[in-house]
């Protein structure tokens, strides 16, 4: 496997871990604690997911041959509670995330090279793809953080529990100091 297989395999994956924390949240939340805001000017968790998927599928629809901000998008509309339900949130969830690792996992080696538009300013293929894991992993924090005041001490940990970082250095050093 060549270099750039590897990164756009990796990509992939630390997207996808990126979508795990924020599905692994999402699950543990009622409908009306995803349309939680804490005030006015604050973005509730389906706020937060519709947006997301709105600039997925804009940035990631013919990723290599369009503008990744399509005409078609409309970004403000994004950041307005349009009350859907829960399932209308995750099927839009889903949308954008299987836009984007369907885009990612077409793409070869030779087109991390080629240069894309994002609202006219070019960028090189790879530098489109760390603009928007930097933003996703952005949006993800938001999402598990307010899980997390929602919840308080009923929130699933998604990542090493406080306190155990020991135990888990110790499991991972068994498991590849064989």
């Amino acid at each position: 496997m060549n270099i750039e297989e590897r990164y756009l395999n990796t990509v992939i994956e630390k997207f996808k871990d990126v979508k795990n924390l924020g599905d692994r949240t999402i699950e543990q939340l009622t409908e009306s604690e995803l349309q939680w805001s804490m005030n006015e000017e604050s973005n509730s968790i389906a706020v937060i997911m519709k947006h997301l998927s709105g600039n997925m599928i804009s940035r990631w629809s013919d990723f290599l041959t369009s503008d990744g901000e399509k005409e078609s998008r409309d970004r403000d509309s994004e950041f307005t509670d349009d009350g859907a339900s829960r399932q209308e949130m995750l099927e839009h969830w889903e949308l954008g995330w299987e836009t984007l690792l369907g885009t990612l996992s077409n793409l070869e080696g030779e087109d991390l090279r080629k240069t894309v538009r994002i609202r006219s300013e070019e960028h090189v293929v790879i530098e489109a793809i760390e603009r928007q894991m930097s933003h996703y992993s952005y949006h993800i924090g938001q999402i598990v953080y307010i899980g997390k005041q929602i919840k308080g001490d009923d929130f699933d940990t998604l990542t090493i529990p406080k306190g155990q970082s020991e135990q888990y250095l110790n499991k991972m050093k068994r498991k590849y100091d064989k």
